[in-house]
């Protein structure tokens, strides 16, 4: 079993793009924070939402906004236009939620889209919102066997 679980802030807003066979996919990064104090590291984690299920949330995934985040983790290798190895921490995303407030003041960029006001069904913790500070940094994480050492 590959499951990362995580929840931050959207880094910048969503990104959708279209593979050669037609395939959507919605694209954001997530900063994850883990440790504390002078040991405290943030990892940028880049999430790949594929088909029908990006394109309806896309309209939500503006930059700032609280997600929580479940999928399959992975460290992708590959080599940048230098010819430098580079790598990549990748999640294929299984299920977004939207937390926190969201930003009411800008309006739906398609009359067929839903309105980024329109109120999200979340599954519980409602009255939470952001009361408790540490909400933003849980990190799980299971079944890393095998992950490179090096991401």
């Amino acid at each position: 079993m590959n499951v990362f679980t995580f929840t931050g802030n959207l880094g910048r807003d969503a990104e959708q793009r279209y593979t050669s066979s037609g395939d959507s996919v919605v694209t954001f990064s997530v900063p994850v924070k883990s440790g504390f104090g002078d040991k405290a590291v943030t990892s940028w984690i880049k999430c790949n939402l594929w088909g029908k299920r990006g394109e309806s949330v896309m309209p939500y995934l503006k930059k700032g906004q609280l997600v929580g985040v479940s999928g399959e983790f992975q460290c992708r290798e590959y080599q940048d236009k230098d010819g430098q190895q580079r790598y990549s921490n990748e999640v294929r995303v299984n299920d977004v939620n939207l937390l926190g407030k969201q930003d009411r003041s800008e309006p739906a960029t398609n009359s067929s889209t839903p309105s980024p006001s329109a109120p999200v069904k979340r599954d519980s913790f409602d009255d939470l919102e952001s009361d408790i500070p540490f909400i933003s940094s849980i990190l799980s994480v299971s079944d890393m066997m095998g992950q490179p050492s090096h991401c």
